[in-house]
C-alpha cells in the first residue's frame, strides 16, 4: 500500500529521476533517511520499474515519427512470437501495441527522415507475413511523455 507521500515521490521522480534524495526529501517534507527508505521500497515493490534518461530526438537524428497500422491474417501464438521477435530487433520501432478494432497492431517508429520508413518496413516483411500496413506521418506533437497518473496507485 502506498500513501500520498509515496505518490508525490513517484510524481517527482517521473518529472526528474536525477533529483537527489535530499531534494526529494525536502519537497515531500521527510528526512533524507526516511525518503531514501521510501524510494527503496517503491523500487523493491515494482512501482519504480526503472530510471532512464530521455534523449533529445532531434539531436539524436531521429526527428520524424511514423505510426504504422498493421493488419494480419495470422493470430496464432507462433506468428505473434515471430512478429514480436522481428520488431524487437529494429531500434527505430520504439513502441508496439496490439489493438482492438480494424487494425491488429500499431507501431511507433522514429526515423531520421520519412524516406527511411521503407527500410524499416522491409525489415519487418522479410521476417513475417502481413495482410495490410498503413502508415501515417506525425505532423506535430501535441503531447508527449512517459509519465503516468500516480493517483490510482494503491
Amino acid at each position: 500500500m502506498i500513501d500520498d507521500r509515496d505518490r508525490k515521490i513517484l510524481a517527482l521522480l517521473q518529472e526528474d529521476a536525477s533529483l537527489s534524495v535530499g531534494d526529494l526529501a525536502e519537497k515531500v517534507h521527510l528526512s533524507v533517511s526516511a525518503c531514501s527508505r521510501r524510494i527503496q521500497r517503491l523500487e523493491d515493490t515494482g512501482y519504480v520499474a526503472r530510471r532512464i534518461a530521455v534523449l533529445d530526438r532531434a539531436l539524436m537524428g531521429v526527428p520524424t515519427t511514423v505510426f504504422a497500422l498493421i493488419k494480419t491474417a495470422h493470430h496464432a501464438d507462433d506468428w505473434i512470437e515471430d512478429f514480436r521477435r522481428a520488431i524487437s530487433d529494429i531500434p527505430e520501432i520504439v513502441e508496439a501495441h496490439r489493438l482492438t478494432g480494424n487494425y491488429d497492431y500499431i507501431l511507433k517508429v522514429v526515423l531520421p527522415r520519412v524516406e527511411h520508413y521503407d527500410v524499416v518496413y522491409k525489415q519487418i516483411v522479410r521476417k513475417v507475413e502481413l495482410f495490410d500496413v498503413s502508415a501515417s506521418i506525425s505532423m506535430e506533437v501535441l503531447k508527449s511523455g512517459m509519465a503516468v497518473p500516480v493517483g490510482y496507485a494503491e
